[in-house]
């Protein structure tokens, strides 16, 4: 049986969520300064990593962000890297 993944924003904890078979096992934390998301720590639980949930993570909060019409500062480093090898996402760079 395929794995259900499931990605949300949860904005009472600000922060993007992917949960994989109903289990909360990565997230992206945020804040917002004007029309610019700041996305300062990503996290993926090590039993998870390696399987391209946080990527899946990244997509699902750019793509968010950019249907906002809103700019996102990637200060974590792992966004930041993932903006760089999507240059699709190149534009939403504050």
């Amino acid at each position: 049986m395929p794995e259900q993944i499931q990605t949300s924003r949860n904005t009472e904890a600000s922060r993007y969520e992917l949960s994989l078979d109903g289990r909360l096992v990565s997230l992206a934390d945020y804040y917002e300064r004007g029309d610019v998301v700041v996305i300062p720590h990503t996290e993926t639980l090590p039993a998870y990593g390696g399987r391209g949930l946080a990527s899946k993570l990244v997509t699902f909060a750019l793509e968010d962000i950019s249907a906002q019409g809103k700019k996102v500062d990637p200060a974590c480093p792992f966004v930041a890297a993932f903006i760089r090898d999507n240059p699709q996402y190149a534009a939403l760079r504050a």
